[in-house]
């Protein structure tokens, strides 16, 4: 079971006020920012095992793309430090169960999995050595996950930065901040980094139902920023637009297939076809560990439908006549045609450039 802190004891690794996901010094603990209370409570969730770490990642304690995939490298960590007195055959086998287990937990979101193969081929290599030197290696391995996506939020929020006015308003859904990855955020961080370069804008933030990580998330990260932010249901989009009140669109991503279709949080997919009708600029901000080039198309991305409760629900308020259910697909795919740029940490891409990017 976790246990609720105030704060993790130890400062973010990002540098940033709070973060989604930390590890302890001695690699036994994991601290995740509990974020269905926000923002009415911030406090964080300790975790001792990698599959109380799974769990908290199927349950969105911790979400977003990146950080998932931090939060997944940490449950790895965890892993060996229960497996530091096996055998090594033993403690491969150990560390694969885990693995398994802990990329079931969110389906459609890669980092997740990508993750878990890193840490694993770290433990392959690795494995001979003594309990104590095998899990500390594995975490210097998560730890450096961790710092290279904050280092590729800050350098996709530069180049994305580039492509935002001068002066306006940016509308964004979901929530691709420092919450949903190491710090500093995938779209926010774009914005970020056109406030830091001196731009004067705005946000419009969809409230993002169910879940509304726009609205508990998206405007409490901007807010503790002093970036001007003003929520709206999902369905105002298209008057906002409509009424040439916004500049330009940015969002994260869960996956990029190979063609550069995109699957982001549901809602994403009809924001971009209300861009494309209104001539507003569509980017997606994601680290390259979220494109995934060995999936062709969105057609081939697996779409997590999550329990309809979820819609059928506000805290404790029931929506739905009793008897009727509701369907809850987590993601849509945005088709690559409707995409104007895709910023990573290796630059603006074109969604058809994908796998010439690779090298």
């Amino acid at each position: 079971m976790s246990t609720l802190v105030p704060w993790a004891p130890a400062p973010a690794l990002s540098g940033a006020r709070y973060s989604a996901a930390e590890l302890s010094a001695e690699g036994d603990r994991v601290f995740l920012l509990e974020q269905r209370l926000l923002p009415r409570r911030e406090v964080y969730c300790t975790y001792t095992t990698s599959d109380e770490v799974a769990e908290a990642i199927r349950a969105m304690v911790v979400r977003g793309a990146p950080a998932i995939g931090v939060a997944a490298a940490y449950a790895m960590v965890l892993a060996s430090h229960a497996a530091r007195g096996l055998d090594p055959a033993a403690y491969v086998a150990a560390l694969r169960a885990a693995g398994d287990r802990v990329a079931a937990s969110r389906p459609t979101a890669v980092n997740l999995a990508w993750a878990v193969r890193r840490c694993l081929q770290r433990v392959d290599a690795h494995a001979a050595q003594d309990g104590p030197a095998r899990h500390a290696d594995l975490a210097d391995l998560a730890r450096a996950i961790h710092r290279e996506d904050v280092e590729a939020c800050r350098v996709m929020g530069r180049i994305g930065a580039l492509h935002l006015p001068d002066e306006g308003t940016v509308l964004t859904h979901c929530n691709a901040g420092a919450l949903a990855t190491g710090g500093y955020g995938t779209a926010l961080g774009v914005i970020r980094a056109g406030v830091e370069a001196g731009k004067r804008l705005r946000v419009l933030a969809d409230e993002t139902r169910p879940y509304l990580q726009g609205a508990r998330l998206t405007a409490w990260e901007l807010h503790e920023d002093g970036i001007p932010v003003e929520v709206i249901t999902d369905s105002m989009a298209a008057h906002f637009l409509g009424r040439g009140e916004v500049g330009a669109i940015v969002v994260g991503a869960d996956r990029i297939a190979r063609n550069g279709d995109v699957a982001n949080k549901i809602g994403t997919y009809g924001l971009a076809c209300l861009a494309h009708v209104h001539g507003v600029p569509f980017y997606v901000a994601a680290p390259w560990s979220t494109v995934d080039l060995a999936t062709p198309d969105g057609a081939a991305i697996p779409i997590e439908e999550r329990s309809s409760e979820e819609v059928a629900r506000i805290g404790d308020v029931v929506l739905l006549p009793e008897g009727v259910r509701a369907r809850h697909p987590a993601f849509d795919v945005t088709p690559a045609r409707l995409v104007t740029a895709i910023f990573t940490e290796r630059g603006e891409l074109a969604p058809g450039d994908l796998a010439r990017a690779a090298g």
